[in-house]
């Protein structure tokens, strides 16, 4: 076994100096002691730069068709109530989104901004209770419900429903409602009476839009919506005035999912109504950004630049009509953002 061992030794390609034949001195100490200090810094000097990530930026041309984007928003209207802001979207493809509920959260707020109620938008006429018949009797047990339109049917099948389809067959006729109290569908729904009780309050509005991938617009407007001849009018109906407050508090607007380091330039902003009836626009322009972590996870996402008008509505189109509006348009050249570690 010592034979295996000596055999050993004798591979050793560092041998020891005999202790005798070394004298330890101070100057030795002190360059042992700097080395070691300046090796210490420098490994962890490497380690905090291994740590920080550098962000690589490329431009790209966008070659993508045919994509949904979704349109996340919070803005709130300190003078406006819930029940007469609407959402309407549209595009250059000619899709148009009217009145728009479907993911949409409305918060009455007070004059101090406090909610006093949050509710989801429904759709459709709520329940009804033996409604009147466009014969004149009322609905009886196992009858099919066929409202009257008060004289604006176009055929003697037409029927009105609820107190919005009332409203879009005296406007095709090119009638105005008079006494909202006489149609039975709006006393039903209490669309009229939501009006009065909110009177004085603001609305804090906020969810999502789905919509193409196309340059469009959304707005918000004081009263409900509908398109006619390609223009868009208000129908304030009974409850018209000569001027409506459109201050308003953008609290979140982005196009897309969020990533980290994005900037949407219109969270927080503010404008406060000065002047008479008006049409507050932004023009934004949407940058398709990819961003990728250092773990390689990525996110398909937008970022967006944006400048903004008022128009005074006393000095353009009498069918205009007051409200927020956004207009958005795709930039072709797409931002990429990819992050790493350094190599050591």
């Amino acid at each position: 076994m010592d034979k295996i061992f000596n055999k050993l030794r004798s591979l050793d390609a560092y041998p020891k100096v005999n202790e005798d034949f070394y004298s330890r001195t101070l100057s030795g100490g002190i360059i042992t002691l700097v080395s070691s200090l300046t090796i210490l810094l420098l490994f962890f000097s490497e380690f905090r730069l291994y740590l920080h990530t550098v962000t690589e930026t490329k431009l790209l041309v966008d070659t993508s068709r045919g994509e949904r984007l979704r349109i996340n928003f919070d803005v709130t209207f300190p003078a406006i109530p819930c029940t007469l802001l609407s959402v309407d979207a549209m595009d250059i493809s000619g899709e148009q989104h009217l009145d728009i509920k479907h993911d949409i959260i409305k918060k009455r707020i007070n004059s101090h901004g406090d909610v006093i109620e949050s509710r989801q938008d429904g759709i459709g006429a709520p329940k009804i209770e033996k409604p009147l018949q466009r014969h004149g009797g009322r609905l009886e047990h196992n009858e099919a419900y066929c409202g009257s339109c008060f004289g604006a049917e176009q055929s003697d099948d037409d029927c009105c429903n609820s107190c919005e389809e009332v409203r879009e067959a005296y406007q095709r006729k090119g009638w105005a409602i008079t006494n909202v109290d006489l149609i039975d569908q709006c006393k039903r729904e209490g669309f009229f009476q939501r009006i009065k009780d909110e009177d004085g309050e603001g609305c804090n509005i906020h969810g999502s839009l789905d919509v193409n991938r196309v340059a469009g617009n959304f707005h918000f407007a004081p009263g409900k919506s509908f398109h006619q001849t390609n223009i868009f009018l208000d129908d304030l109906l009974a409850f018209q005035k000569d001027s409506y407050n459109i201050s308003h508090r953008i609290n979140r607007l982005a196009f897309g999912e969020y990533f980290p380091g994005v900037v949407n330039p219109l969270d927080g902003a503010q404008w406060v109504h000065e002047t008479s009836n008006g049409m507050y626009q932004y023009f934004v322009k949407v940058v398709p950004t990819i961003y990728t972590d250092i773990r390689g996870g990525t996110v398909h996402s937008n970022q967006y630049s944006v400048t903004q008008h008022f128009k005074n509505l006393e000095f353009i189109h009498p069918n205009s009509h007051p409200g927020v509006f956004f207009f958005y348009d795709f930039s072709p050249i797409k931002v990429g953002s990819f992050y790493a570690h350094l190599p050591i």
